[in-house]
């Protein structure tokens, strides 16, 4: 049988024709699968030291934090150390999934220039890789609030839905930020600075209870401020979070992952000429 033939017309934004596009993308799930696992062994998490990084790197850095909370404000306790770490790693699997989704596409420049496949293939790898680096502080998380002694309750199943609507937000921004950075490649360099100021503005150091009124009408252009802090009341308090944040949560989410879609689809046949 002869190879089926590839046409390549000139770029004109728009959408391609999207039930072909969806089965393309399907049949090629085993590759994106392991395309992510590639280039996890690539970066040395096949090996047992690797493995155990992933937990360490995110479990070290929370307990800095946790030693500069205690220097600057005094005091802390056990709880506020579970809270910590667990959107501590909640926040690293969107911030992984958006740094290593922006240079997905210039990245795989070869691959793009070569063959033939769905392009968004690519930022989805990147939160493939960002959800297997998840998994194991996933556990640890649990193991945190077994031995600081927190109590558990059937509202943690809330955990699920939530970390569904962190994976379609990371989803979003990984596609987004990958196609912006194939027009402008200086977005790569800022990034860096803005996943720090999202974690410095995110109820992470802090609970979102304690953030002052004056600032708390801020708190709404946030779009992972509400999805911390269900992730915290359901994983580290065991209650269910609120109505209006799951709301704004999913909202912002679909939203950045409709309009990152989008923006995608309608550009990709221009990604060869930009790259």
């Amino acid at each position: 049988m002869s190879e089926p033939l590839v046409t390549y017309l000139p770029f004109k934004a728009g959408l391609p024709p999207m039930g072909t596009y969806l089965r393309s993308l399907l049949k090629r799930r085993a590759f994106i699968s392991e395309f992510a696992r590639s280039e996890l062994r690539n970066q040395n998490y096949g090996s047992v030291f690797g493995q155990l990084w992933l937990v360490l790197n995110p479990l070290l850095l929370s307990a800095v934090y946790f030693l500069l909370i205690y220097v600057i404000g005094g005091s802390s306790d056990s709880t506020r150390f579970a809270h910590l770490t667990a959107s501590l790693f909640l926040f690293y699997l969107v911030a992984n999934s958006l740094t290593g989704g922006v240079k997905a596409i210039t990245s795989g420049q070869r691959l793009i220039l070569n063959t033939s496949f769905p392009r968004i293939m690519l930022p989805l790898s990147a939160v493939v890789i960002a959800f297997l680096k998840f998994l194991p502080t996933l556990v640890v998380a649990f193991v945190i609030h077994a031995v600081v002694g927190l109590s558990y309750s059937w509202q943690m199943l809330w955990a699920i839905p939530i970390l569904t609507i962190a994976l379609l937000l990371a989803t979003g921004l990984a596609i987004l930020f990958s196609c912006i950075n194939v027009y402008f490649r200086d977005i790569s360099s800022i990034l860096p600075y803005l996943t720090r100021s999202l974690l410095y503005l995110s109820p992470i150091l802090y609970e979102a209870s304690s953030v002052s009124d004056s600032i708390k009408q801020f708190q709404i252009v946030n779009p992972i401020f509400y999805l911390l802090d269900s992730w915290s009341r359901v994983m580290v308090h065991a209650q269910a979070p609120e109505l209006f944040s799951l709301v704004h949560a999913f909202s912002f989410a679909f939203m950045i992952f409709v309009i990152g879609t989008y923006f995608f689809l309608s550009r990709e046949r221009d990604f060869a000429v930009r790259l």
